[in-house]
């Protein structure tokens, strides 16, 4: 009988969980990107505010305009593009957030291959 009851409160369980999903708190900021390349740890320092991003990696700092398409996902646009792949624009998605950062997923506009990514909030 106890395995019966089991299943059903698993179930009501799994569904009342929601990922939290807070986009509002993480549209302007300073924040900290890693990513992991060839065994090597890379880290960008970007600052958004609602139109505007500015980003430091590797010495370099770029600028790109933000255009919000929905409250969780917005086009970045490099302003002064130095060569042909860095015209292209890149789709931004907020999928999860939590108390330090949120989960993104990106890829360049029209093209299906997404990656995922951390951000934290440094403010």
């Amino acid at each position: 009988m106890n395995k019966f009851l089991i299943i059903p409160f698993t179930l009501l369980f799994i569904s009342c969980y929601q990922q939290q999903n807070d986009c509002a708190e993480y549209k302007t900021g300073k924040f900290e990107f890693k990513q992991d390349v060839n065994g090597v740890e890379h880290v960008s320092i970007f600052e958004r505010n609602d139109s505007l991003q500015i980003e430091t990696f590797n010495g370099k700092t770029d600028t790109a305009s933000v255009r919000w398409v929905s409250d969780c996902e917005f086009i970045l646009q490099k302003i002064n593009p130095k060569n042909m792949a860095e015209k292209q624009a890149i789709n931004m998605k907020i999928v999860m957030t939590d108390k330090d950062g949120y989960t993104f997923e990106y890829s360049f506009v029209g093209q299906g291959k997404k990656q995922r990514g951390y951000a934290t909030k440094i403010n």
